[in-house]
């Protein structure tokens, strides 16, 4: 029974595994996307500012400082889309110059929530072919195995533990 759930965790989490780097290669098509999205809307806002001779700090900061609680509120807008669009393209130079492997790793080290949580609405399975897709898998079945085999362990040693006591 413990080999056939052993087989079992190890199929399953090299399966779930095995997605990350499609799931990474999505992910990253939308990160381009959103990249285009804020400099558009940061070119537009750059632009009315500029027809008032402002630059888009002196922009930001007039609207920080205005009285009127919508116009603040967009200046906290404006602000964080300067903030996430260096963000996202400090990623996105990091992911073009890595290898698939150093790609996961740096999706895991700093992602974007929000371009992560409406990748995974859209995502796609795909069948892992790729060298990163075959050792995702198998990083992932090795894990599940490791931990099945220490829940095994754990559960014949408290039934050890029982049977002494008795």
């Amino acid at each position: 029974m413990a080999r056939v759930l052993i087989i079992v965790v190890m199929l399953i989490s090299g399966t779930a595994t095995s997605q990350l780097p499609e799931f990474s290669q999505q992910y990253r098509q939308r990160l381009g996307g959103a990249i285009d999205a804020l400099e558009e809307v940061l070119a537009d806002f750059k632009r009315d500012a500029a027809q008032f001779g402002l630059s888009l700090q002196e922009a930001i900061d007039r609207q920080l400082a205005s009285d009127d609680p919508f116009i603040k509120a967009r200046g906290n807008s404006m602000a964080a889309a300067e903030v996430r669009l260096s963000s996202l393209k400090q990623q996105q130079l990091e992911l073009s110059g890595a290898g698939s492997i150093e790609r996961l790793v740096i999706f895991a080290r700093g992602f974007d929530r929000r371009l992560a949580q409406a990748t995974m609405q859209d995502y796609q399975p795909a069948v892992p072919v790729t060298v990163a897709g075959l050792l995702s898998a198998g990083a992932g079945a090795l894990g599940g195995f490791l931990i099945i085999r220490l829940l095994i362990g754990l559960t014949r040693i408290g039934r050890r533990r029982n049977t002494a006591v008795r």
